[in-house]
Parts: structure tokens; sequence; C-alpha cells
């Protein structure tokens, strides 16, 4: 079964897991499988008034939509291309005299959409709202209770002159958007910033090791030449080798974590139970749960009070993060990997998120040598436990570049430039503007890294003179979310 683009995939019934894609030919790692636009998507609440309601992008100035003064937008273009999707919004929040959450905004639009198109096949769908899984009758007794909140509020939404839909529906278009939501991010892919519906990509089943990515690429609106404007959509992009007949599977939790945490995560969020190789054969799990190795190896006692030590303090940083005191967040680190250091492995889990921490907070703090040391050390281990080609590595391989070129240490920040590059090409695509970045940052440390080998002491007196005349690129604030999950699930 294939539509509109979608020719080089099929639905088909996967044992043990329902429904599943299935690749109709071979696949090279970076290549493209399918693009596919939301069916409907909404900015999450805190942010509508500083992303644009149509491509997602972060930007200083929006324009605000005259009518509802709710929807904010890039430029005319971006106002233009919302309208078809804005138009009963923007009634209905008038009316209505506020805008209501972003779950009962995203039901409204998927909703406005069947009443427009029937619940049949949508264009280059492969299945259709109707046929995505709710899982309603799985929800927990507080899911049902925030069920019943939704479907009121919605009720007191949605205007009397739209189609209206019995109880059972608006239930089903609910806990879709509770299992289906798909996370989207910003330009940068940094933060997650919406949350839209894809039918297609709903159809990838799961796999904690898979040979598939999902990226967000949020469109091309400022090209001149209009063949070059491109809406925003997902990419579903390919790992490894794919060869016709294979099942195309994305991961829809980070893999940094013991297989047990996985399925416990998966099993409450997708009411699912992991059966992938990685989850039976518990593979990678004594990589991160390594310890110092040698002749003194320490005591399961030991090791089990450095853990627990661990689990404490990341309680601790969560809270001085959010608070925003990042030397005491620092402090908390050091003393945390003292106690660690004798005694966990450098693939172990909880070192590496004490390392994450730090080295990102120490960058921000403009701490750069030691923030870069660290980092270093959590790449290491990184590179041991994820995928070659996983997207997060190649964020976090990124990230340690910049810090070590910050740092000074051009050789090692431009090898791990190219690294992340490399990683990059295959997980986002050249023309993603992570990418674009990073080949600029690839191409600028690479002349730096010349002329350091030409003559170092005037390589150090130039960088010395430019950091004075321009202002140093001070790293974002650390934020406090993880890197954006694929799925959006509510809290």
């Amino acid at each position: 079964m294939t539509k509109g683009g979608m020719e080089s995939v099929e639905v088909f019934t996967s044992e043990g897991k329902g429904r599943g894609l299935k690749a109709q030919k071979e696949f090279l790692p970076g290549d493209v499988i399918f693009a596919e636009p939301a069916y409907a998507a909404v900015v999450f609440d805190s942010l509508t008034h500083v992303i644009c309601h149509t491509c997602f992008k972060r930007q200083e100035r929006l324009h605000r939509c005259g009518q509802c003064k709710f929807a904010h937008y890039c430029d005319r273009t971006c106002q233009r291309a919302a309208w078809l999707n804005h138009k009963n919004e923007c009634s209905a929040i008038k009316r209505h005299g506020k805008a209501p959450t972003e779950n009962i905004r995203l039901a409204a639009r998927i909703m406005w959409r069947i009443e427009r198109e029937g619940s049949g096949l949508a264009e280059g769908c492969l299945v259709s709202i109707d046929d995505l899984q709710n899982h309603v009758e799985s929800f927990s007794e507080e899911e049902k209770k925030e069920l019943r909140v939704d479907i009121e509020n919605f009720l007191e939404f949605w205007p009397p002159q739209s189609q209206q839909f019995g109880m059972q529906y608006i239930s089903h278009i609910f806990g879709v958007i509770s299992c289906n939501g798909f996370t989207l991010s910003d330009q940068r892919g940094l933060q997650a910033v919406g949350v839209g519906i894809f039918p297609n990509l709903c159809q990838a089943n799961h796999d904690c090791w898979p040979n598939c990515t999902v990226i967000f690429n949020n469109g091309n609106h400022e090209a001149v030449r209009s063949m070059f404007h491109t809406q925003m959509r997902i990419e579903l992009r390919a790992l490894s080798k794919i060869s016709p007949g294979d099942e195309l599977t994305v991961s829809y939790v980070d893999f940094l974590n013991l297989s047990e945490e996985r399925r416990k995560q998966l099993k409450k969020q997708y009411y699912f139970d992991c059966s992938c190789e990685h989850c039976k054969k518990q593979i990678k799990d004594d990589l991160m749960l390594a310890v110092k190795e040698g002749e003194s190896k320490p005591s399961a006692e030991t090791v089990k009070d450095v853990i627990q030590f661990s689990k404490d303090t990341l309680e601790k940083i969560n809270k001085a993060r959010v608070e925003g005191l990042y030397h005491e967040v620092v402090k908390l680190c050091r003393e945390c990997m003292k106690k660690q250091e004798p005694v966990l492995g450098d693939t172990n889990i909880y070192l590496l998120r004490i390392l994450s921490i730090a080295s990102e907070v120490l960058s921000y703090l403009q701490m750069f040598e030691e923030a870069a040391d660290y980092a270093k050390r959590m790449v290491d281990g990184y590179q041991k436990i994820y995928h070659p080609n996983n997207a997060q590595l190649g964020m976090a391989v990124m990230r340690a570049g910049v810090t070590h070129w910050h740092a000074g240490l051009i050789e090692a920040g431009h090898g791990l430039i190219c690294k992340a590059y490399a990683i990059l090409l295959i997980t986002h695509g050249p023309s993603h503007p992570i990418t674009k970045d990073l080949e600029v940052m690839r191409v600028q440390t690479e002349m730096e890294l010349r002329m350091f080998q030409q003559n170092e002491f005037m390589y150090y007196k130039m960088r010395e003179a430019a950091l004075k005349n321009q202002k140093i690129h001070v790293m974002p604030e650390p934020s406090n979310e993880t890197s954006p999950g694929l799925f959006h699930k509510k809290e």
C-alpha cells in the first residue's frame, strides 16, 4: 500500500506488534526514506509568543494575528500558509475569549481538518486518523481523569456551528494525541517547542537499536525562488544499510538507560513491552553499570552506595539548575565525581550523566578548560555505548568540539567538530540548520588548525586579539530539559 511520495515504504502486520512499516527498496545511511508534513500541529502553551505557529522556528520578532491576538508568525509567508488551519481556530478563540491548552488546540485542529476533508485517508497518508491507536482502555485512573477534563474543556471551546462529534470519537482523538503526539523542536533542534500528529510516522515501530531516525525540519520559507520553498515536515532517515523487506524502526526513548529502565518507560508511555534484541539480551547494560577495573575491585556494597549517592546528587543538581544556581551545580558535580572516580567505570551512566552536566554548566560559566576535560571523557564513554550514527551522540560530540575550541585546544576541537559533522550529515542531512552551522565551524577550525601548525605562538597571539575585539560567543544557558524526545507525552 503506497500513496503520494510514500512509494518506498509499505504498511504490513508486524508479528506481536500490530502494524509496522517495511522498506520497498534499498536505503543507505543518510537516505531520506520519506518526508511527511504534519496532519496537525500546535506550539506549546508556554512558547506561543516566541515560536512561529507555522514553521516552529524561534524568532526575535514575530507578527501577531490581528484577529485573535494569539497566533504569531515569522512573516506574511508563514501567516498565509497558516490560514487554512488557523481560520476556524481564530474565530473560536475570539468567541471563547482565550486560547485553550495545547492539547485542546491540537484536538480541535485535527477535528476541523476532518470536518473539511472527512476522516478517510488524507493525501500522502498510509493510514487514516481513525485507524491510529488510542490506548484509552490502557489509561490509568489519573490519565482517565485528565481525559475527562480535556473533553469538558474541548466541548466548551468547540463552536456550535462546527460539525459535532460523539464523546467516543473525541476520546479517540485525545488518546491518539497522548500516544502518538510527536515532539517538534526549534530550528537548532535543542528545545522542544510544540507537538504534532504525523500518521505515517506513527506506523514505525520502536526498537532500542533502530535502523532509522526521525528529524524535524522547519522548512525554508525565506527562499527567494519559490522552487526552494519547503514546508515544515519530519524526515525519516536511514541510520544503516536497509534492504528491501526490512522493517523500519525508530527509537521512542533515549538509549542511554538500562534496558529495564527503557522498558519501564516504554510501558508507562506507550503501553507495550519492548521485546527488541537489546532489551531481551540486556546488551550494553554491563557497560552502563561498569565498575573500575584493577587489582582492588570495589565491593558490591561500595558500588551500591556510590550509585545511590549519584542518584541523590542528581536530584540536588536538578533543584539547583531550576533555581539557576550554577556554581552550586558545579560544586555538587565535583563532589560526586570525587566519589565516583575510584569506583565507577568510564562508561557507567551515572558518571556520564554527571560529566555531561558538569561540562555543559562549566562551559556556560566560561570555565572552558575544565569543561573540555569532562566533555572529552563524556564523549569517549558515549562512543562505546551509542550507535555510531546516533543524533544524540552527534550533538554531544558537537558540544564537546565547541567547548574544546573555546578552551583554545584547536587540534582536539577540530577533530571533534569533524566527527560530529560526519554523524549529523547522516542523522540531519546537509541542509539542516545544525549541520550548516557545523560546516561553518568545521571550515573555521580547519583554517585555525593550519595557522596553529605553521606558527603556534602567532596563532595564540592572533586568537587573543580576535577574542578581545569580538564579543566572545557565550554558551547558551544550560537548559533543564533533556534534548527533545521523539514522542511528546503529556506529563
